[in-house]
């Protein structure tokens, strides 16, 4: 998994196309869908930069946000101080979760599930999750599909730029195993008039859907809905994400028992 350590400086402005407030709302009718909303603990699993718990936040949840890097929490703690809200955030691994006490809900967005290597990580990070929720705690979860890494990340290269910054986003694709190495490199704009050059680099792999509902099951979850591309329809062949809503049935049992 990446720190983000140089992509953290600029992933904001290179998202800003992300409407985080539409996706909020999106995850959040999703969870009325299954559970009341009121008072709820939510857990931001993979939190980045805080966007989403900032919104989430703002719909009355008291967020716990967690996130494996230094640079992307400093601005995500930024952003709170500004703003006030009420969000605890906390660097940790995922794969390796420790909290004080258990949520009602969590989410992970944003493809960081691809971000784990294996499915034996994405497993540690499921009963990770089910070991610190509540009985009938939710867990809703966006995943990349096969189809997002062999036919539109693929071996492409995307440019982006804003008014500081030049990026040059490359994809490698490893067909054997779906794997997406992608490199970044960053041209910023300094006040000298010159540009200053800096990379960063990380993969993301592709999990089948099969892969990830086993997993789901075999660590005391039970699927309440399956939707493609943060509609509430069902996947199609064609679909870039997958989002899941689960429902944690055995809590933190299974892991205890281990």
């Amino acid at each position: 998994m990446s720190g983000y350590s140089v992509f953290a400086r600029y992933y904001d402005s290179l998202t800003s196309n992300i409407d985080y407030g539409k996706r909020a709302d999106y995850f959040h009718s999703i969870i009325k869908l299954f559970k009341k909303t009121d008072g709820n603990i939510l857990l931001d699993l993979a939190c980045g930069t805080g966007s989403i718990s900032e919104e989430m936040a703002k719909r009355g949840y008291d967020v716990i946000g967690v996130d494996n890097s230094d640079e992307m929490l400093g601005i995500a703690l930024n952003k709170k101080f500004e703003t006030m809200l009420n969000i605890q955030y906390l660097c940790q691994d995922m794969r390796s979760l420790d909290l004080y006490g258990s949520v009602d809900v969590t989410i992970c967005a944003l493809d960081s599930i691809n971000h784990l290597k294996k499915i034996s990580d994405v497993k540690k990070v499921f009963r990770n999750v089910a070991l610190f929720s509540e009985p009938d705690a939710l867990f809703v979860f966006d995943v990349n599909t096969l189809h997002k890494h062999r036919n539109i990340l693929a071996n492409n290269t995307f440019t982006y730029e804003t008014d500081n910054v030049f990026c040059v986003w490359e994809n490698t694709l490893i067909r054997e195993t779906d794997e997406v190495k992608m490199n970044l490199e960053f041209f910023e704009l300094e006040e000298n008039g010159m540009y200053s050059r800096s990379s960063d680099s990380f993969s993301e792999m592709a999990y089948s859907e099969k892969s990830i509902e086993l997993t789901l099951k075999e660590c005391g979850f039970d699927i309440l809905g399956k939707y493609g591309d943060d509609t509430l329809a069902p996947p199609a062949a064609d679909s870039q994400r997958i989002v899941y809503a689960a429902r944690c049935i055995s809590s933190g049992q299974i892991l205890r028992k281990e």
